[in-house]
């Protein structure tokens, strides 16, 4: 049976159509979180905080672990547009949704141990410990507006419609800013306020992206018209889609037991480094939210290319993603290493942490640098849902990581452990290009 190929060019401003709008969208989510804390820390409670900080710690992990709906949905949305699927991967989209309402209620049945989990591993203080459990009671009814729009971001990030993902994002935070000011500074609600801030940005996000995704297929008698029972229920394409979903949480699984470590052992190193430890890795992650948009890049536009058997297409998308990837890094680093300092001043009065956060600022103002080629190989990897191959090349970077940590720290101390988080970049991304090398006859055969 002959293999339908769809040949399709790959230019600079199909890169940069995806990559600027999701950078923004990736953007908007920490200057809500920054807000949130802002306006509760206007009330002057140490306490309340620390609980809304520990609430949000928990959360981030689970949603964490459920982005996969995300993920997974980009890449097989991404090959289906690439395969000229007229109903632009709807069986996808909707699997996934039905993915979305079971673990949604998988998690709302479980809140209570959920909460006790996390209540045990974060130990709030005293005076934070009625915040926290308020802050997880109501967030918790997020979860089913979250998880629907991780699929609807994902669908949309698959068909190169960034844009639209921008908005839904920027839609989210901004009710939820407005509303956290209304609600705890107006009406005096307190962390509860933040969380129904929360709550009420993802349900309308929600309901929005659902209403744009209704209308791009004209309706709802035409999605049921084709998504059948039958169809749905394809047995090769559920376990395609359970098998990426495991492999991708493992994988995101085994990058947050990366920096868990990082920061565990900067506790263990004493205040000062973990405070310092704290800072520069906030820098990297604003660096993330850039590089994020060029991953998503990759996502598209190689997913694209497997879906119609294209391989220029393939090629030049991994060339484009990487080239304005070591441009956009060299640019970061380089205000890190310029400015860096005056970021460190802004996030902390201490003097010791201050002293201590500059010392090691050029080993976080590498890691754009370092880590942008993971990035940019990890949009690849999901785009061409080379999940298996993406799961094993995480675990091992893992393992290298960890060992490389346990034989440097002891004799380089802070260092050491800077040289490790750079090398788990390092290994994750000469995992990946080297698999990828290796499956492109296998993919375009």
């Amino acid at each position: 049976m002959s293999i339908s190929v769809h040949p399709f060019e790959v230019h600079h401003r199909d890169v940069w159509a995806i990559a600027v709008p999701a950078s923004v969208a990736f953007i908007t989510e920490p200057v809500a979180g920054i807000i949130d804390t802002a306006v509760i820390g206007q009330l002057g409670d140490a306490g309340l905080l620390g609980g809304l900080s520990l609430g949000a710690a928990a959360f981030s992990v689970v949603f964490a672990l459920a982005f996969f709906l995300r993920f997974g949905t980009a890449g097989l949305t991404a090959q289906a547009v690439g395969a000229r699927d007229p109903l632009d991967g709807l069986l996808h989209v909707v699997r996934a949704m039905v993915a979305a309402a079971l673990l949604s209620a998988l998690l709302l049945a479980l809140s209570y141990p959920i909460y006790l989990g996390f209540a045990a591993a974060l130990a709030p203080p005293p005076d934070a410990a009625g915040a926290f459990a308020e802050y997880m009671g109501i967030r918790m009814w997020s979860v089913p507006f979250v998880l629907i729009n991780f699929v609807l971001l994902g669908w949309f990030y698959g068909r190169a419609d960034a844009r639209t993902g921008m908005w839904l994002q920027i839609l989210i935070n901004v009710i939820n800013i407005m509303l956290s000011v209304w609600f705890v500074l107006e009406l005096g609600w307190g962390v509860p306020g933040v969380a129904w801030a929360t709550v009420i940005g993802q349900g309308v996000a929600a309901v929005a992206g659902v209403v744009l995704a209704i209308h791009h297929y004209g309706g709802i008698k035409p999605i049921l018209a084709n998504t059948t029972l039958a169809a749905l229920l394809d047995v090769a394409a559920i376990k395609r889609m359970i098998g990426l979903s495991r492999d991708l949480i493992i994988r995101s699984a085994a990058l947050m037991g990366a920096f868990a470590y990082f920061a565990a052992q900067g506790a263990r190193m004493g205040e000062i480094e973990l405070a310092s430890n704290a800072i520069l890795l906030q820098l990297f992650s604003v660096s993330a939210f850039f590089l994020d948009g060029i991953a998503t890049a990759s996502e598209q536009l190689c997913g694209k290319a497997v879906g119609a058997r294209w391989r220029p297409a393939f090629e030049r998308a991994t060339k484009l993603t990487l080239g304005w990837g070591l441009l956009i890094a060299g640019m970061l680093s380089a205000l890190l290493l310029s400015f860096g300092w005056l970021a460190i001043d802004l996030m902390t009065t201490n003097a010791q942490v201050r002293e201590m956060a500059r010392v090691y600022l050029m080993m976080a103002a590498l890691t754009p640098l370092t880590g942008m080629p993971a990035f940019v190989y990890d949009g690849v990897m999901i785009g061409a849902t080379f999940n298996v191959t993406m799961r094993n090349g995480m675990i091992v970077s893992l393992i290298v990581y960890l060992a490389t940590a346990m034989i440097l720290q002891p004799f380089l101390g802070l260092w050491g452990l800077w040289i490790a988080l750079h090398v788990l970049l390092l290994v994750r991304a000469g995992i990946y290009a080297l698999a990828i090398e290796r499956r492109k006859n296998e993919i375009f055969a």
